[in-house]
């Protein structure tokens, strides 16, 4: 039997190696929140081709959280707290954010919001927290820290509020000039670089770290450590 039983551990063989090629050769799969894959990824991808054309990257844009271990992607762009950092794989810190009250420079250029009193005047608005967030940067804290500061901040319930469940839309509300939001400076760096959008107030909150999480014993581990590399280096 020795000869049929050789014969078919090597077509074994010979297939597991294609699906493993195969696998090297397709594109690098990254997953992260739909904000951060259209924000600030998709804009910076020109750069990855260039310096690595020979991998490719399929952007999966989802608030869900891909099992890294089911091998539904290959690397994930986490956005967590130091306390809950990811633990499902190995996990790299690459940089925090802070948010900041921001708006369209319409609204400053008017001579409209000079002080945080003048808040009360305009709209605030909100991107959706879900209640699992640890002290996540609201309008709420921010008012409070304001308050703080300066003194004359309108309280909560005196001011007009535009909530959105989407960050995306949040983020166009404001630069559309509907009012004033508190978003990531990473999110919105291309826009305050441009000067699309503005700092309202030099007061901010801080926000959480972005992670690039990889599993254990990754096939592809080298090009995901200089995916790694690349997304720390760009800004």
């Amino acid at each position: 039997m020795f000869p049929a039983v050789r014969g078919g551990l090597e077509a074994f063989a010979v297939a597991i190696a294609a699906i493993k090629s195969s696998d090297e050769q397709g594109p690098l799969r990254v997953t992260t929140t739909n904000a951060f894959a259209s924000r600030w990824l998709v804009p910076r991808l020109p750069g990855w081709g260039k310096l690595h054309p020979e991998a490719p990257l399929e952007v999966i844009g989802t608030d869900s959280l891909l099992d890294l271990g089911a091998e539904d992607s290959d690397v994930a762009i986490r956005y967590a707290t130091r306390r809950t950092a990811p633990k499902d794989g190995i996990a790299e810190n690459l940089f925090k954010d802070t948010f900041w009250p921001i708006c369209s420079p319409r609204l400053l250029s008017s001579g409209r919001i000079k002080r945080p009193a003048d808040l009360k005047r305009h709209v605030l608005i909100h991107a959706y927290w879900s209640q699992n967030d640890r002290d996540p940067p609201t309008w709420q804290r921010w008012l409070s820290a304001a308050h703080a500061k300066w003194g004359d901040v309108p309280d909560f319930k005196d001011v007009q509020h535009l909530s959105f469940r989407e960050e995306l839309h949040a983020i166009e509300a404001a630069i559309a000039g509907q009012g004033v939001g508190i978003f990531s400076d990473v999110l919105v760096a291309q826009e305050l670089a441009r000067g699309t959008l503005l700092k309202a107030f030099e007061l901010s909150l801080p926000g959480y770290w972005f992670y690039v999480v990889r599993r254990r014993e990754h096939p592809r581990e080298k090009i995901i450590k200089s995916f790694s590399t690349w997304v720390q280096s760009v800004r």
